[in-house]
């Protein structure tokens, strides 16, 4: 996933929660243009305790990043094809790169990206596009599988919390 723009004061709580539900849904890393200690802290902490490979990365250059991309690229703005349309061509297996903006998309990114994607046609938080595209295309089974390197596990539980800590044998 590359998210475009990040300004530490503006869009800590945002860029947290895209990275939590990135890695939610199944992503392997975010890049960032640039990455603060404090979003770092958060996405680290996640990671141990709950397991999995989820890398937060910075490359201020992002516009290479999405030209030499191997797979689709899917840029997900409310000016874009129909979500339902553009994701009955979108394969997950083939390595698909995730473009979030934050402030003003720069207008190159809707001819770089492979697919303008519009999760309906509403203004609604990028978090809950990012969330419904991921789901729709690499399906439910990642949101409850189990990192093999967790200290923690969350069981779905219809009442109350069942948390279950993992012995590593250590």
């Amino acid at each position: 996933m590359l998210r475009l723009g990040h300004r530490p004061a503006h869009d800590r709580r945002i860029s947290t929660h895209l990275c939590l539900t990135a890695r939610a849904f199944g992503a392997d890393r975010i890049v960032f243009p640039s990455v603060d200690s404090s979003l770092e802290a958060t996405v680290d902490d996640i990671r141990e305790r709950f397991g999995g490979g989820f890398s937060l990365e910075e490359d201020p250059e992002w516009r290479p990043l999405i030209r030499e991309h191997e797979g689709p690229s899917i840029h997900l703005t409310m000016y874009g094809q129909r979500h339902t349309d553009a994701l009955a061509e979108i394969d997950a297996g083939d390595g698909m790169l995730v473009i979030v903006g934050a402030e003003k998309v720069p207008a190159d990114v809707y001819d770089l990206a492979t697919h303008n994607v519009a999760v309906g046609n509403q203004p609604h938080s990028e978090i809950a596009a990012l969330s419904t595209t991921l789901l729709d295309v690499l399906g439910p089974d990642e949101l409850y599988a189990e990192r093999a390197d967790a200290e923690i596990v969350i069981e779905p539980s219809d009442r109350g919390k069942d948390v279950r800590e993992v012995d590593r044998g250590g």
